[in-house]
């Protein structure tokens, strides 16, 4: 299974195994079409690879923490970027994704806290973010503090803001209706952000460990608020919460945050105080003219 570099075993095509020693640039050889599951992890040597014609899939953690990559040129033949493929590649400034690609896992660039722009496919006006179906996928976040999310995003995708640590404020355009699983999960710095008014959905553990947020609006339109959303939210004390039905409520919500008061619709406080999960915050709940 050796490439004729002896640098790789290739099984029918895919590439399993490298071998990285005294190397920081690498072609990979022609005939493979898989790169496979963690075939570059940790290789953290490596500054710039090229991945060549004929390859399609790029599988999950295939290049996990190669933290000194700058450089990576990615085929025209490439259709899939498997979940956590780039994760922690943090020198990582710039990536073209080529016309072909059809799928991108959760997390493929989590952690790349290097990266200005996004290029190519699905990339968005500002090329901060990757939008798939209206899905953003992948956030560009080096060198920003606030942000607004482009118009046309429906929903923010999993973990796709997670660990943005420099971002202090974020405002979420009218459109979007969902707020994925983790999608703001360890936004530490986090102290602002705006939510759509025609959300309905915020995932679990969706703003889990945002430390530094001190209030939030929950939108008229939001239905569901998932598992831990807002977990961990050590400076969080005011929720002001808009919907006159109160929202599905999951588990541990607001454990682990001071929250003080949280504000519903006048007419709404007893279904609030009565309602599963809300009940728990009943003495804290009141009445509020929004």
């Amino acid at each position: 299974y050796a490439s004729s570099d002896q640098r790789c075993l290739v099984m029918d095509g895919k590439l399993v195994a490298f071998a990285p020693a005294g190397l920081t640039t690498y072609t990979i050889p022609d005939g493979v079409t898989t790169i496979g599951k963690r075939a570059f992890s940790s290789c953290s040597s490596l500054t710039s690879i090229t991945i060549p014609d004929g390859v399609t899939t790029i599988g999950s953690y295939a290049f996990f923490s190669c933290r000194s990559l700058t450089s990576i040129t990615l085929p025209e033949s490439l259709t899939t970027i498997g979940e956590m493929a780039f994760y922690g590649c943090e020198r990582l400034t710039s990536i073209t994704i080529p016309d072909g690609v059809t799928t991108i896992g959760i997390r493929a660039f989590y952690s790349c806290s290097s990266l200005t722009s996004f290029v190519g496919k699905y990339t968005s006006s500002d090329q901060r973010c990757l939008v798939m179906d209206g899905k953003l996928m992948a956030f560009a976040p080096a060198g920003l503090t606030t942000y607004t999310i482009p118009d046309g995003v429906t929903t923010i995708g999993s973990y796709a803001f997670q660990l943005c640590s420099s971002l202090t404020s974020i405002t979420i355009p009218d459109g979007v209706t969902t707020i994925g699983n983790g999608a703001f999960s360890s936004c530490r710095s986090l102290t602002s952000i705006t939510l759509s008014e025609s959300l309905t959905t915020i995932g679990e553990m969706a703003f889990y460990g945002c430390e530094r947020l001190t209030s939030i609006t929950i939108p008229d339109g939001v239905t569901t608020i998932g598992i831990r959303a807002f977990y961990s939210c050590s400076s969080l004390t005011n929720v002001y919460s808009k919907p006159t039905t109160p929202p599905t409520f999951g588990a541990s919500v607001f454990s682990n945050s001071p929250v003080a008061a949280i504000h519903v619709p006048q007419a709404s406080v007893d279904a609030y105080k009565a309602a599963s999960g809300w009940s728990d915050y009943a003495s804290k709940i009141a009445g509020y003219d929004f």
